[in-house]
């Protein structure tokens, strides 16, 4: 009873991980016969919970939303207050439990009924959160169709705008979502430019129908959020500079997040900070506001700027008292 049991809770995740299974997919994974799965998935439609089988050779089996809430979840009260919960996380963008939100949003709005569906979204309809405004609003529902995008291997279709506004249509093959502490953006493969790419998710704009289905890719690098950082933190602004700070890595990185530059090892007492900012003026006071001796090493026109602000500083100060 206990591997029928362990057995039926395995098949339920490998259900949610993914839009559809063959039969055949599902034994190789449980390690049983194809006769064996179809017991357990009428085991799990016996409980409650709505799983849909299509014949024939492309058929498989797929979670669904069914009429009820399944059982061993969530009771409706409880299903509304945790999507609520999560739509308001993903949509805040929570530093640590952003993307985990939209992964267990994706999962819950998977089975959720119908009416449930309506509760939540009047909620959020007509619920304002006096939480820390993200620097640019998304819908958690295009996070979602990402996602799902994403976890079940299906190539997204959406029109994307650039800094100036214009738009472009792409077609990718989603890898994953990755969040900071006030913006999401997805690395995918870009099907047309034959490369990876990193996009605002603020900027896209779906357009389905998505699919087909792909193999899945090598990604571009095994720490994700370092290589989203490299991307956004230099070649996206104007200006790019490189600043030596003078003090070792270690301590540097416990002032320099993720989205405000790189770091590098420059010896012992010292790293490099590659940053960018959306002009000169702003890259002076980006660097001063991190509170560490530093120098410029490119561009040379930012000694200007330093020499500006040190000489506004100083006749600031310098003012007599009227």
């Amino acid at each position: 009873m206990l591997e029928t049991s362990a057995r039926l809770l395995r098949l339920l995740s490998l259900l949610q991980a993914h839009r559809e299974w063959s039969g055949s997919d599902l034994a190789d994974r449980l390690g049983v016969t194809t006769r064996t799965v179809r017991r357990d998935v009428d085991r799990l439609r016996e409980l409650g919970y709505p799983v849909n089988a299509s014949p024939g050779t492309g058929g498989g089996y797929q979670l669904g939303a069914g009429a009820e809430l399944p059982p061993l979840l969530l009771d409706d009260e409880e299903a509304v207050a945790v999507a609520v919960g999560l739509r308001t996380a993903a949509g805040q963008g929570v530093e640590g439990i952003g993307e985990a939100s939209v992964r267990a949003l994706a999962k819950l709005e998977q089975v959720l009924p119908g009416r449930l569906r309506r509760r939540v979204s009047t909620l959020n309809a007509f619920t304002v959160p006096m939480l820390r405004t993200p620097a640019t609003q998304i819908d958690p529902a295009v996070l979602t169709d990402i996602a799902n995008a994403c976890r079940d291997g299906e190539r997204l279709r959406f029109e994307y705008r650039d800094h100036g506004g214009t738009a472009t249509r792409r077609t990718v093959e989603p890898h994953r979502l990755v969040c900071t502490e006030r913006r999401w953006y997805l690395v995918a493969w870009d099907v047309d430019r034959a490369d990876w790419r990193t996009f605002r998710a603020d900027r896209i704009d779906p357009r389905p129908p998505h699919g087909p289905r792909f193999p899945p890719r090598e990604p571009p690098a095994e720490d994700l959020a370092a290589y989203v950082a490299k991307g956004v933190a230099g070649a996206a602004y104007a200006a790019e500079a490189t600043i030596r700070l003078h003090v070792p890595l270690a301590e540097a990185a416990t002032v320099v997040g993720p989205m405000d530059g790189v770091l590098e090892p420059d010896g012992d007492a010292a790293c490099l900070l590659r940053t960018g900012a959306g002009s000169l003026a702003g890259m002076v006071v980006h660097v001063l506001m991190l509170g560490l001796e530093f120098e410029v090493v490119a561009p040379t026109e930012l000694n200007d700027w330093v020499r500006t602000l040190r000489d506004r500083l100083s006749r600031a100060v310098e003012r007599p008292e009227r």
